[in-house]
């Protein structure tokens, strides 16, 4: 069979093909985490976020192809959920975004369109890093460009872009240490993959091997305690990685930068913007530079040496917003010990029952009616989520590995509060992106402000740091501050045998996580929590705070309390009853 365009309602089966071979794979790729803990949740991210394209593409999807993919990527953007959504999400709004014109796409046409995905998947991510779901688009689709000069027929050409999917996802494993210590390809590209898979099933009309049915792989099994998955697609031999072999110091443009100049604001109305003498000015100290500008707004990307030299160039054109400046190397360090945002480390909630949720409903006060501040957190646990309401948090959204908030989440719940500003705490570095996005998508009508905390105890450190008649400035400086300042440790169970940094990991035992990095394992969970203490707490430390999860035992606590005042007399210790699952202890040392 051969196709020489695809029309609207050829569109329109193959994402619902491919969403629908996703949601059957969706828990095989919650199976690929890299750490032996029961937190996964790629493949449900992904699935929720086609979920909602495929929703809105029921409901409203007609015409040509380029309004159905736009009306997709209207849904994907409003339903991304974590990291994996939301790039997801990102590639079909560049798809959508250079089909927009045409009603049908040849190879040559499609091709690009899966390009122009990959270059705004690309954009949106601030520190784009291979051996991801970004490595998978991006190598399928250059291919894609590559043969649609040879061929005219779809059929052939798809075939042709899972293939090449499907080696750059057995790649994975070269690019990031952790994957291939475990023995897994990349979670988010293994789902791509199966989204490709359905794409292709639609065009053939052949149904293609389910995971059961495909050959053994050489990675050993990834087995729940509570659910079998199956095996993983990982083979052959692997190299060693390029990040392990990296050395932090040889990051010379540490900074990564990312911030929009509003022309609008500001004394800049005679000053003319040269777009290239700004990016040569930029590369005097910094690469990696990304600069999109229109009439009204600036967006700058830079790794820089020098990022007040970077700041003060800027204000030459105007008014500086929406400042992220992240430390690469400390980046770096966080790879080589946790592996990455794509494969995550575990996080320190999961889900509550929806039902539990504050109803969000639009605030509809009049602007001279607002308050200051407004704030929107993420949690799981009753306990934890009094915690935030009692520290001024207006909305705390259910979320975590099992069912992160979406954007629309976001969106809505930011409608919900009467404030002139409003401060969103993730709690969690697989929902950063989506508060990232719902943000970007109404910053035109509300000023908002993510917080990049990833765990409760730096979100909780981070509302205590909040002072009601300081700036916004002040007051993101301070949270941000705050974040940085907090040792968070936690402990949950392994789920499968495994060896970390020389560490020797059981199925079933207790695991200890410092921040990003497993450092203790026992039989006993006093055992363990007592081995993670020890490493989190130095000389200096004066607080601990134990939030206590909802399958820890009074006895087990009341111990541990005990313990640190007499192994350690001078820190004072705070608990409290999170109730959050997974997790028996969420600890935090401040000094």
């Amino acid at each position: 069979m051969s196709k020489r365009s695809l029309n609207g309602t050829d569109f329109t089966a193959m994402v619902l093909a491919g969403a629908q071979r996703l949601s059957e794979q969706a828990e095989h790729v919650n199976s690929l985490n890299v750490f032996p803990v029961p937190d996964g949740d790629t493949g449900t991210n992904m699935n929720l976020t086609m979920t909602a394209g495929v929703t809105e593409l029921k409901n409203n999807g007609a015409g040509g192809l380029g309004n159905r993919a736009g009306i997709l990527s209207k849904g994907l953007l409003m339903g991304a959920r974590g990291n994996s959504g939301v790039i997801l999400s990102q590639l079909f709004r560049g798809f959508g975004r250079y089909a927009a014109s045409y009603d049908e796409l040849n190879t040559v046409q499609f091709a690009a369109a899966l390009q122009s995905g990959v270059d705004t998947a690309y954009k949106a991510v601030v520190k784009p890093v291979e051996g991801t779901i970004l490595t998978v688009a991006k190598e399928s689709a250059k291919h894609a460009v590559y043969y649609a000069r040879r061929t005219t027929d779809i059929v052939e050409l798809m075939t042709e872009v899972l293939a090449k999917a499907k080696e750059a996802l057995a790649s994975t494993p070269d690019l990031l240490p952790v994957l291939k210590q475990v023995g897994v390809v990349d979670s988010g590209g293994q789902g791509l993959v199966y989204i490709y898979e359905g794409f292709l099933e639609q065009l053939t009309g052949k149904v293609l091997p389910s995971v059961s049915e495909q050959a053994p792989s050489s990675a050993p099994n990834v087995v729940n305690q509570h659910t079998s998955y199956g095996a993983g697609h990982f083979t052959g031999h692997i190299e060693a990685s390029a990040q392990a072999k990296l050395d932090t110091e040889d990051i010379e443009f540490l900074y990564d930068m990312e911030f929009f100049i509003n022309r609008k604001l500001g004394d800049v109305q005679n000053v003319h913007f040269d777009e290239d003498h700004f990016r040569k000015a930029l590369s005097q100290n910094g690469d990696s530079i990304i600069v999109i500008a229109d009439d009204e707004i600036i967006k700058v990307h830079v790794h820089s040496k020098a990022p007040g030299e970077v700041l003060n160039l800027a204000l030459r054109y105007g008014e500086i917003t929406q400042i992220h400046i992240l430390n690469m190397r400390e980046q770096h360090r966080d790879l080589l010990t946790a592996g990455m945002d794509a494969a995550p480390m575990p996080e320190l909630f999961a889900e509550i029952p929806a039902e539990q949720a504050r109803p969000v409903e639009s605030a509809l006060l009049p602007a001279d009616e607002l308050a200051p501040y407004g704030f929107i957190a993420v949690a799981s646990g009753q306990g934890i989520s009094e915690i935030f309401t009692s520290l001024g948090v207006d909305v705390v959204l259910p979320g975590g590995q099992t069912m992160n908030p979406s954007t629309e989440d976001f969106v809505k719940a930011i409608h919900s509060i009467s404030a002139q500003h409003i401060f969103i705490l993730p709690n969690n570095s697989n929902i950063i992106l989506a508060a990232q996005q719902a943000r970007d998508l109404l910053e035109s009508e509300r000023s908002i402000t993510v917080i990049p905390s990833k765990s409760i105890p730096q979100g909780i450190s981070a509302a205590f740091a909040f002072q009601e008649e300081e700036s916004v400035e002040v007051n993101a400086d301070n949270m941000v501050n705050a974040v940085q300042h907090v040792k968070t440790g936690q402990v949950t169970y392994a789920v499968r045998d495994t060896v970390f940094d020389d560490l020797k990991i059981t199925e079933g035992h207790y695991i200890g996580i410092a921040d990003s990095k497993i450092v203790s394992t026992e039989e006993g969970l006093i055992e363990t929590s007592q081995g993670l203490l020890s490493k989190m707490l130095s000389g200096g430390d004066e607080i601990v705070t134990i939030l206590v999860g909802e399958e820890a035992s009074k006895e087990v606590t009341e111990f541990l309390v005990a313990w640190i005042q007499e192994a350690y007399p001078d820190v004072e210790v705070e608990v409290h009853e999170g109730g959050q699952p997974i997790y028996y202890y969420l600890f935090s040392v401040e000094s």
